[in-house]
């Protein structure tokens, strides 16, 4: 199967370069079964759902992981973490002019801050030679890391809106966007009709935003996310499904951490590493639909929709939304896909 196949031309106009003026109030184009497709708005979401469904959600928060450095040389650089391995070493993105070589110290305010150490997997690795903990660095003087498709730097209105109502377990370096539709009010009167919600966590790194490289999927290297999922969450899985509900994953984030559980054809309780691949061929063992935000063109997350939905549906109904003017990535609009086809 080759990348190329999950191709599509987006019109520059259409990437969301801001939320919505009122959380919940983005379009929502509907996939239903023999490619249906329709268009609604996301706060006719209850429509789709009956009693006793259980939605599964994402509740990692995004911390502020951008920061804005120089070189001693006064060259400027960008910093968006990846992860804190310890209170020393760290693994994050780096845009600068200038190759950034190992030994090169990075500077925040006229104090060195971190030192280059090499790099990995695309990555950089630094260590940190600040005073005090290094998260608490990026909570005092990191923004907001928006993705890199949003063409402007951070603002206010971003501290609330790139966080979900829900958001719980500081980590994540993106937010997962399927998600920041919801509102609270929202979610209880959701549960008021018997469709409770449940939360996994699933930390998502700075390399969802990494494209494919490979020609071929299947020798792409997925990267390293660390997720959790505790029995509490399962037990309201199985119930949900013994009664003949149905769960809605919100986002790709919660079909990984949930996929990424199965073991032996088994959900179980899981804490730890995850860089599940998924890609049309894929055999879908926990959810019934799937909530989620258009993404980028040849991009994983693209590839697993396309899993779910089916390849030929999934790219009808991109097609569709650009007709109509749907706006995409992480500050766009929903789309739900009712229905697991699971054909390539």
């Amino acid at each position: 199967m080759l990348t190329k196949e999950f191709s599509y031309n987006l019109p520059e106009d259409l990437i969301a370069q801001h939320p919505v003026s009122k959380r919940g109030a983005s379009r929502m184009l509907v996939l239903e079964e023999e490619c249906k497709i329709s268009d609604t708005k996301f706060y006719k979401l209850s429509e789709y759902l009956k009693p006793g469904d259980l939605i599964v959600l994402n509740d990692t928060f995004v911390i502020p992981a951008r920061l804005f450095l120089e070189k001693e040389s006064g060259g400027k650089v960008e910093l968006i973490l990846e992860r804190i391995l310890n209170r020393e070493k760290l693994m994050v993105q780096l845009r600068t002019n200038k190759i950034t070589k190992p030994g090169v110290f990075l500077f925040l305010n006229n104090e060195k801050i971190f030192q280059v150490e090499g790099k990995i997997d695309g990555m950089f690795l630094l260590r940190y030679t600040g005073e005090g903990e290094v998260i608490d660095l990026f909570n005092v003087s990191g923004h907001i890391p928006l993705p890199p498709y949003i063409k402007r730097i951070d603002d206010s209105i971003d501290v609330e809106r790139y966080q979900t109502v829900f958001s719980n377990k500081p980590g994540a370096v993106a937010a997962p966007t399927a998600g920041l539709h919801f509102t609270r009010q929202m979610l209880d009167e959701l549960g008021n009709r018997d469709i409770n919600n449940v939360k996994l966590t699933l930390h998502i790194g700075a390399g969802t935003f990494q494209p494919v490289r490979e020609r071929y999927v299947s020798k792409h290297k997925m990267h390293s996310e660390y997720m959790s999922i505790n029995q509490h969450t399962i037990n309201k899985i199985m119930e949900t499904k013994n009664q003949g509900g149905r769960i809605l994953a919100v986002g790709t984030t919660v079909v990984r951490g949930l996929e990424s559980a199965v073991k032996n054809g088994v959900l179980t309780a899981h804490e730890g590493e995850t860089n599940i691949f998924i890609y049309p061929g894929y055999k879908f063992n926990v959810i019934d639909m799937l909530l989620t935000n258009f993404h980028l063109s040849e991009s994983t997350l693209l590839m697993l929709v396309c899993a779910f939905a089916g390849k030929e549906n999934a790219m009808k109904a991109y097609h569709h939304a650009i007709k109509e003017k749907y706006k995409f990535y992480s500050y766009g609009d929903a789309m739900l896909i009712m229905n697991n086809n699971n054909k390539s």
